[in-house]
């Protein structure tokens, strides 16, 4: 069974796994451990996307039952210790499987209730792209670009933070992005400089086919980043390198994706 990350202690399970696994939103059997764990967890503790099981910090049906439907003042007293408690244990499993139905039902409506509440916001960030800035986020083709036309309602805290964007682009591609800031001139003697940020995608062993498809990527998140998160008066290049490897690697040696070795 899987663990969540505990960066993700303030997001509830319905929104993290209908985000996750949208497919599987009806085939979840839920376990419930107490709100005990809630001050050590996440809401969503552990899953299992094969077999639809999962923990969650929460108390279940059974909580809201009598206290004398579990056991009673004299339960343990007396002699036999460990049977009492055997007997303890076999009863409360018992109660959980059979309000364990209704534990699954309920937490399946809430993931009904997220999957709405996804639809809504879905309909009104179209409806926002669209009209105040002219953009129709379901024509879009690039996965990278739809997710951060997202960030549009944004771009006034957004633009010009190149250090922001860079960060943006790590998460976005799944790489380390270095950032360098310089400036820029067509020729040699001038007084006016042109602002020029450079991102290098650092990824290590792309292939030919590889490469090509992450370059076509990046080049069309670069014009879409220019147009809309950096300054008009800004140089913006983005290329993807690699050169992590150490000067005493005894491999053979790639100098980098965008360099050519000519006779």
């Amino acid at each position: 069974m899987k663990k969540v990350n505990q960066n993700l202690s303030e997001v509830n399970a319905e929104m993290l796994l209908h985000y996750l696994y949208p497919e599987m939103d009806e085939k979840w059997t839920v376990e419930h451990l107490g709100v005990f764990y809630r001050n050590f967890n996440s809401d969503l503790i552990g899953y299992d996307e094969e077999t639809g099981e999962l923990q969650v910090a929460r108390d279940s049906y059974t909580k809201l039952l009598p206290a004398g439907m579990l056991f009673s003042d004299n339960a343990l007293r007396g002699k036999e210790q460990k049977t009492k408690i055997s007997a303890l244990n076999e009863r409360q499993k018992l109660l959980r499987d059979t309000f364990q139905p209704f534990d699954n039902i309920s937490f399946q409506r809430r993931i009904g209730i997220e999957r709405k509440v996804s639809d809504l916001l879905d309909s009104k960030l179209n409806y926002v792209l669209t009209t105040f800035f002219h953009y129709d986020i379901k024509a879009e083709q690039n996965p990278y670009i739809r997710q951060l036309a997202c960030l549009l309602p944004m771009v006034c805290d957004i633009r010009g933070d190149y250090r922001l964007i860079r960060n943006i682009l790590s998460v976005l591609f799944g790489c380390e992005v270095k950032c360098t800031i310089g400036r820029y001139s067509k020729t040699d003697h001038t007084r006016v400089w042109i602002p020029k940020v450079t991102y290098e995608f650092l990824v290590e062993g792309l292939t030919p086919e590889g490469y090509k498809e992450m370059d076509t990527a990046v080049h069309e998140v670069r014009d879409f980043i220019q147009e809309w998160f950096f300054p008009f008066d800004t140089m913006l290049i983005a290329v993807i390198k690699w050169h992590n490897q150490s000067w005493n690697d005894a491999r053979h040696w790639l100098l980098d994706y965008n360099t050519e070795l000519k006779k």
